[in-house]
């Protein structure tokens, strides 16, 4: 059975699917000695040798590799960056297979983020047709009225665009109401979103941390540490596509 080249280099571990493509256009790839620099072309695992920078790509020798980091602040989510600041595979050490974060969290941002070498996983997670919740704890400047939560649970207009319905409710008001820690709950995945709807709702962001994906909760894990996901959290997670 044929299958985009894109997506086999997905379920090898080499990327996401995204990031394949991305690959693929670099003329990095090539299929029976012969480099590929178009998408769409088809292949048969069976049948056809694929290469990543000379080295064979094979599914069948791939373990999968689930993973949760605490991600702290102060490290890029990319896997190379041009300014060479820290980034978060570097606290996962002891893995041999190639992985990659599914999804993002900005630089300053703290908290769950998932890796593995899945990439059909990755691609699904993260495509917009997916509902997948987020939970993020966030510190906001000032306590925001009933209007303003309204306002954010509707959906703001960020880059030009509204977002989607989100939740938001707050835990704790500071005695001098200069702060307020309130939970959200989004669906969407867009850039820099939870720190944009919160500046749209007047009420920037001072400290940031997502704290679920789904029912997969960081939990304890300390800051800055890592774990293998359990088989339930796995197979929560397929479940939702």
């Amino acid at each position: 059975m044929e299958e985009r080249l894109q997506k086999y280099l997905a379920e090898a571990g080499v990327a996401s699917r995204r990031k394949s493509e991305e690959l693929i256009l670099a003329g990095r790839v090539a299929v029976n000695g012969n480099m590929v620099k178009e998408l769409g072309m088809k292949i048969n695992p069976q049948k056809d040798q694929v290469t990543f920078d000379g080295k064979p790509v094979r599914c069948a020798d791939t373990k999968k590799i689930y993973i949760m980091l605490h991600k702290p602040e102060g490290y890029v989510t990319t896997t190379k960056e041009q300014f060479s600041r820290p980034a978060v595979l570097d606290l996962v050490s002891g893995i041999q297979e190639r992985i990659f974060p599914i999804g993002r969290l900005d630089y300053d941002t703290s908290g769950l983020l998932l890796l593995t070498n899945d990439g059909d996983l990755t691609y699904r997670l993260t495509h917009p047709s997916h509902d997948v919740p987020k939970t993020y704890i966030a510190k906001i400047y000032g306590v925001p009225n009933e209007t303003d939560l309204q306002k954010f649970r509707r959906g703001v207009i960020i880059d030009g665009r509204k977002t989607s319905p989100a939740k938001i409710q707050i835990l704790e008001k500071d005695k001098d109401m200069k702060f307020a820690i309130v939970e959200i709950i989004i669906h969407e995945g867009r850039n820099r979103q939870v720190r944009k709807m919160c500046e749209a709702m007047k009420h920037p962001v001072a400290q940031l941390r997502r704290v679920a994906t789904g029912e997969v909760r960081l939990g304890d894990l300390p800051k800055g540490k890592w774990r293998y996901l359990t088989e339930k959290e796995i197979k929560y997670l397929k479940k939702l596509y």
